[in-house]
């Protein structure tokens, strides 16, 4: 049997959910039982992201080539809903993370809330426009390895020599990918969908309230990542001028 065909067949969100609380578990029982709990906690969510990104980068890639009927308004095929049900289970895990151990973090836990209601709303209520959310995904999600491997770092960096040079050396090109991911790449693609949405193509099959619902969400968020990246320009041009002014104080 296929593998896509195989994976659709199985009851998908209870098997991903599980899948994703498991390495949550092993997160803080296991691989980094000797952090702090604060640490732990943060670097818990970042394997499970972990978990999620690349894959769900490589699925949906799939998922969009294997159909030969792709765009804005076409009707989800199985393996789409798959890669949809695999990320709702993701964010719904990390969302119950950050309301039990980070609940001030209201940044993150709206960035979910809007991400699922995308991403629930596609799947269960419409059924149609999945090509266009899932390049989505794999926008926000191909920088994920790196993102979550630049936050361990930057976490453990105060105590350790070996973060604090991963830090340095991974900041630069991390910085660049996200920002011409998010910045560029980003609203290029979402420009386009709502050219196609007020085009009024999409009417029949996905409600106007729904598609603007989306373009709001996706909007902000891109709005919100290019505020964060700047926000680690400067950071970064900061601690180089600190170290800069270290070395000639010597």
């Amino acid at each position: 049997m296929d593998i896509p065909i195989l994976i659709s067949s199985l009851p998908n969100l209870p098997l991903f959910f599980s899948m994703f609380f498991a390495i949550y578990l092993a997160a803080h029982l296991i691989v980094f039982q000797n952090w702090s709990f604060k640490l732990r906690s943060e670097a818990a969510s970042c394997l499970i992201s972990l978990a999620h990104g690349t894959p769900a980068v490589f699925l949906a890639c799939h998922a969009i080539l294997s159909d030969s009927n792709r765009g804005f308004a076409t009707v989800n095929t199985d393996f789409q809903n798959t890669v949809l049900e695999y990320s709702i289970a993701y964010f719904v895990m990390d969302l119950g993370h950050y309301l039990i151990f980070n609940p001030s973090d209201v940044l993150f836990i709206g960035h979910h809330l809007a991400t699922l209601f995308v991403c629930i709303t596609c799947r269960y209520l419409v059924f149609h426009g999945a090509y266009g959310i899932l390049i989505l995904l794999i926008l926000a999600e191909v920088t994920s390895f790196f993102q979550n491997v630049w936050t361990l770092a930057r976490v453990r960096r105060p105590d350790s020599k070996t973060a604090a040079q991963v830090y340095g050396v991974l900041c630069p090109p991390f910085y660049a990918l996200y920002s011409v991911v998010r910045g560029l790449f980003g609203p290029v693609f979402v420009y386009k969908m709502l050219i196609f949405y007020l085009s009024g193509a999409a009417d029949n099959v996905i409600p106007r309230w729904v598609w603007v619902s989306w373009i709001s969400v996706v909007v902000t968020a891109i709005s919100v990542s290019i505020l964060w990246i700047s926000n680690r320009w400067a950071e970064l041009y900061r601690e180089r001028i600190v170290i800069s002014q270290e070395q000639k104080n010597r």
